[in-house]
């Protein structure tokens, strides 16, 4: 077979070392070194290490203000107020620099640091309309050559509190957006039920997936959690439904979250968590040894929520791992898995991983391994996208289209 490109001396953990032999745009041969390479353009990596391109699990494109003025951060009046937040975020949103800018900001950040595949969810309710999942889809369509992009339409506002977003979320799906969300069906909406009929109708016309946010703690959560799980094997959803946040996993009794994490892994239900600071999250290894497919996203960065966030997904498998109290090895594999094969696993991506069929998407560490990577989060990488190069030291060098 003549190759397009072969990529000489990559190490992959565990330390061995291998050419890498791309033909349109897939890996179409993992060779050993001592193998010649021959009949095409070759890249040394000289022995740097290769992972999968990273997967951004959960993200909002149209709402960051990176590359926009500084907002400097609002606390709510009382307490975590999801109302309240949605409020600031209007007030920043009217001031804000055009969202085809701030989106393009976000995504070169995201990319310049190794995401190949993303999931972002974007404003559709009676608040906005269907202008924001417009301008993000044409977004989406200048960088189709540099990342892979799943938009969820997000009812920001709240679906039955926000009148005429049912139909809303049913026309954004017509319109190019790959799945349907939702927003704590209990303390926004005041209907769990009501709110479902919505969410998982639009998803079985449709055939679409689901991701639901899901702030609300305690008891509260996990109820809502239940009644999600038993729509999810209902309608013979399992493996198509995530909960991202979901707090509540974090704050309730040992015994209390392993029937939850039985019911998640029966129903298939994934859990986004970015383990957001001063906050319970989901526990990692708990519902990864129950079965459960956890995975994350760096979700806000600079935005009304609040102002950290690098775009930098090796760096949120830091945090993960950090907030976990993962040490050894192991962990911090599982940290790393988190960012990569078990976000490709959640948002059910075709070819994904260094293997030979899997789309050419691998970034370059300088690091021994993966535990390495995880700990010391190197800069001067190198992104590739189905073989070719798309960023380096944090900068996009591939062509919009």
């Amino acid at each position: 077979m003549a190759f397009d490109t072969i990529f000489l001396n990559a190490r992959f953990d565990g330390g061995s070392r291998h050419h890498i032999a791309v033909k349109d745009g897939r890996i179409a041969a993992i060779m050993p070194v001592d193998q010649p390479p021959t009949g095409a353009a070759a890249i040394d990596f000289n022995h740097a290490l290769v992972v999968p391109g990273f997967v951004e699990g959960h993200i909002h494109l149209d709402t960051s203000f990176y590359g926009d003025a500084w907002r400097p951060h609002k606390p709510c009046t009382n307490g975590f107020d999801v109302h309240e937040r949605v409020a600031f975020q209007a007030q920043n949103m009217a001031k804000a620099a055009p969202m085809d800018v701030r989106a393009r900001s976000q995504l070169d950040l995201c990319i310049g640091h190794g995401t190949t595949q993303m999931r972002s969810h974007v404003m559709v309710d009676g608040s906005v309309g269907l202008k924001s999942i417009e301008t993000i889809l044409r977004v989406r369509e200048e960088y189709r050559d540099l990342i892979d992009i799943q938009l969820v339409a997000f009812p920001q506002s709240g679906i039955l509190a926000s009148p005429g977003t049912p139909q809303l979320l049913d026309e954004a799906i017509g319109l190019g957006a790959n799945l349907v969300g939702g927003l704590d069906p209990a303390s926004f909406d005041r209907d769990v039920e009501k709110h479902l009929d919505v969410v998982f109708g639009v998803a079985e016309k449709h055939g679409v997936d689901v991701d639901i946010h899901l702030h609300d703690m305690g008891t509260l959560g996990a109820f809502e959690i239940e009644q999600i799980a038993a729509r999810t094997r209902a309608l013979g959803m399992e493996g198509r439904v995530a909960i991202s946040h979901a707090y509540g996993l974090g704050d309730i009794p040992a015994d209390y979250l392993k029937k939850m994490a039985e019911v998640l892994a029966r129903s298939g239900v994934a859990i986004m968590t970015n383990a957001p600071g001063a906050r319970p999250f989901p526990p990692v290894l708990a519902l990864r040894n129950a079965g459960v497919t956890v995975f994350s996203g760096n979700d806000n960065i600079r935005d009304s929520w609040w102002p950290y966030g690098d775009g930098d997904m090796l760096r949120r498998a830091t945090t993960l791992g950090y907030r976990s109290g993962f040490n050894i090895d192991e962990e911090l594999r599982v940290a790393f898995d988190l960012v990569t094969a078990s976000g490709a696993k959640a948002l059910r991506l075709e070819g994904y991983g260094l293997r030979v069929g899997a789309k050419a998407d691998f970034v370059t560490l300088n690091a021994a391994h993966i535990p390495e990577a995880v700990v010391a989060v190197p800069q001067g990488r190198s992104v590739y996208k189905e073989g070719k190069l798309v960023a380096v030291n944090g900068q996009v060098v591939g062509k919009h289209a």
